[in-house]
């Protein structure tokens, strides 16, 4: 009697499994993430806490394509985008992408300051500049093995916003239907909150670092593109990803909606309906919710800004370098790739400087959001025709389920954009 030989893939511990997908998802509530949700939460009430149980398969669909080109190629989305596509296409989308990051950076760290300060009373930009430098030197000089896992481990920080929830009390039956039962109104207000929710949440900085994470997964672990891999090995890394993908976006949609509801259900019901930041959030609670309630919030904010910034800062620096051909990836000695990790700090300098200048962190955010908003569709449409094109995935090309949740995702992202350029 034959004895088939178990899978080795199946008894990988689940940390094991998730990486790129995990730590992406987890990025995606960074401090500018967290002021919008709670903005949301504060102003509508549980009203449009549906965006977040709809938009999930959006977000996943995407995600997991993007990782699915990083991995198929060897290769992340800017050198896929050189490789097949106009360089003026490509110069256009890295310079947006690079305006929208260096933004971003400079809202997260500003934020992270605020929040420190509500914590342990010093100078906000003091604060600031420390944890855009601790950042920077994490990233250039710890190892990559050792820097993923501090990464994952600090999407732990995320649970904070659970906790917020069972602080507060929170009428469960109204906000369970709100979650299930999409209802809009299409005024001013609301067309900008579904604006800012969708930016914030399907982000191209995103793409860039999980497809280019993916690429360091294979370098770490020694394996070969997908596309000239066994097919057994690319089966298991392709269902490898669907886990990961699955698990990171859940859980950073999870979050979202937590935040959306624990704002809802405190400073909703007593009247507190305009946050102009994360750390004003935070400050709101206090009376409302209690001392636990405040610092879980505070101490929420620092936790996903120093997984946040690396990330903006990583992806800028993986776009630059795969544009010019530079050598990449934070597996690599900082001798080694002198100039992608320029870039990680000259991007979050960019981002620290904004807060020096006197730029209102509300308004970067906002400019932040059009970018992104702007840049994601067409970006998307692209993201697609690779993930589609025979000439560069071989025989691993999307599927009819995932291509067509892709195809929806850019479509929403589309609709989004006409909404944001009507209003």
């Amino acid at each position: 009697m034959s004895h088939r030989k178990p899978d080795p893939a199946a008894k990988r511990p689940l940390m094991s499994v998730l990486g790129p997908g995990l730590v992406t998802g987890a990025a995606d509530d960074d401090p500018s993430g967290i002021g919008t949700y709670s903005q949301v939460g504060a102003q509508f009430g549980f009203g449009l806490a549906w965006t977040m149980f709809f938009g999930f398969p959006l977000l996943v669909s995407i995600q997991a394509i993007c990782a699915r080109i990083g991995a198929v190629t060897g290769r992340g989305i800017a050198q896929n985008l050189r490789r097949h596509y106009s360089p003026a296409l490509l110069r256009s989308v890295v310079v947006l992408l690079l305006v929208a990051n260096v933004i971003n950076l400079g809202a997260d760290l500003g934020a992270m300051g605020a929040a420190l300060a509500l914590l342990l009373p010093g100078n906000v930009l003091a604060y600031t500049v420390v944890f855009g430098v601790v950042s920077v030197l994490l990233e250039v000089f710890l190892s990559y093995s050792r820097y993923e896992r501090i990464l994952k481990w600090t999407t732990l920080s995320l649970f904070a916003y659970v906790g917020v929830v069972f602080v507060a009390d929170v009428p469960w039956g109204a906000a369970i239907f709100d979650i299930l039962v999409p209802h809009f109104t299409f005024d001013k207000p609301q067309s900008m909150a579904l604006v800012a929710i969708f930016g914030t949440t399907i982000s191209p900085y995103l793409f860039f670092w999980q497809a280019g994470q993916e690429v360091e997964e294979q370098h770490r672990r020694h394996i070969k593109p997908l596309h000239v891999s066994p097919r057994k090995v690319a089966g298991q890394e392709l269902k490898r990803i669907r886990t990961d993908t699955l698990v990171g976006m859940g859980f950073s949609h999870l979050t979202a909606l937590f935040i959306i509801v624990a704002t809802a259900a405190t400073l909703n019901a007593h009247g507190v309906t305009d946050i102009t930041s994360a750390a004003q959030a935070a400050e709101a609670l206090r009376p409302i919710a209690g001392d636990l309630a405040f610092a879980l919030f505070a101490i929420g904010i620092i936790g996903t800004g120093l997984l946040a910034v690396p990330i903006l800062a990583g992806s800028a620096a993986y776009a630059v370098s795969e544009t010019f051909g530079w050598t990449e990836g934070l597996d690599r000695k900082p001798r080694e790739a002198k100039a992608f990790y320029g870039v990680i700090a000259l991007a979050t300098a960019g981002g620290i400087a904004l807060n020096f200048i006197g730029i209102d962190p509300m308004k970067a955010l906002y400019w932040a959001a059009v970018v992104n908003g702007l840049l994601a569709p067409p970006l998307m449409v692209v993201t697609m025709l690779i993930a589609q094109n025979r000439k560069v995935m071989g025989q691993l090309v999307l599927g009819r389920g995932l291509a067509f949740g892709g195809w929806l995702s850019t479509a929403v992202m589309w609709v989004v954009a006409g909404v944001f350029l009507l209003s």
